[in-house]
C-alpha cells in the first residue's frame, strides 16, 4: 500500500498536525511519552511546562490535574513527575518584557490568570506599549496586587 493513497479522516490529520510541533518541544527522556499522552490532551506543551517548579510544586500540579479529571495510573504519574522535575526544574524566573510577552509568558512569569493576560494584551494592542507600572494599572480587570508584587520581574 502506498502512503499517498491512505485516506485519513480530516480530524485525525488535524490532530496530528496540531500535535507535531508540541511533541517536538519536549526533550527526549523517560516519561516523555506519558507527558505527551496525558498533558497534551488538555494543554499545549508550552502551557503545560511553563511553570518551572520543584518536585513539590510539580506534585501539587499533578494532584490538581487528577482532581480535575486527569486519568493516569500511579506508575505513569511517577514517570511524569520525574520527567517534569528533571526537564522543567524550578529556577530563577526570567524577566517579562511586558510589551512583547505572549499570554503564556504573562501567566507563568507574573502569575496572571489567562483572562487577565488576554486583557493586558488587548489593552497593549489598542493603546500601545506600556512605559511604567502606572500604565499597567490602567488596564481594567488586572490584579494590581500581583503586578505590584512582581514589578521586579517586569521590563519595558
Amino acid at each position: 500500500m502506498q502512503l499517498s493513497r491512505v485516506a485519513l479522516p480530516s480530524t485525525v490529520v488535524l490532530l496530528l498536525l496540531a500535535a507535531a510541533p508540541s511533541w517536538a518541544q519536549l526533550p527526549e527522556g523517560k516519561g516523555r511519552e506519558q507527558v505527551m499522552k496525558v498533558c497534551i490532551g488538555c494543554h499545549e506543551v508550552e502551557r503545560s511546562v511553563s511553570l518551572r517548579q520543584d518536585r513539590n510544586g510539580w506534585q501539587t500540579t499533578l494532584a490538581k490535574m487528577v482532581g480535575l479529571g486527569m486519568k493516569s495510573p500511579d506508575d505513569e504519574l511517577v514517570l511524569i513527575l520525574d520527567y517534569l522535575v528533571e526537564h522543567f526544574p524550578a529556577g530563577e524566573v526570567p524577566p517579562v518584557n511586558i510589551n512583547k510577552a505572549s499570554a503564556i509568558q504573562l501567566e507563568s512569569g507574573l502569575s496572571l490568570l489567562r483572562s487577565q493576560a488576554a486583557k493586558l494584551i488587548a489593552y497593549r494592542k489598542k493603546n500601545g506599549d506600556f512605559r511604567s507600572i502606572e500604565d499597567l494599572k490602567k488596564v481594567p480587570g488586572i490584579d494590581l496586587e500581583k503586578i505590584e508584587s512582581k514589578q521586579d520581574r517586569i521590563v519595558f
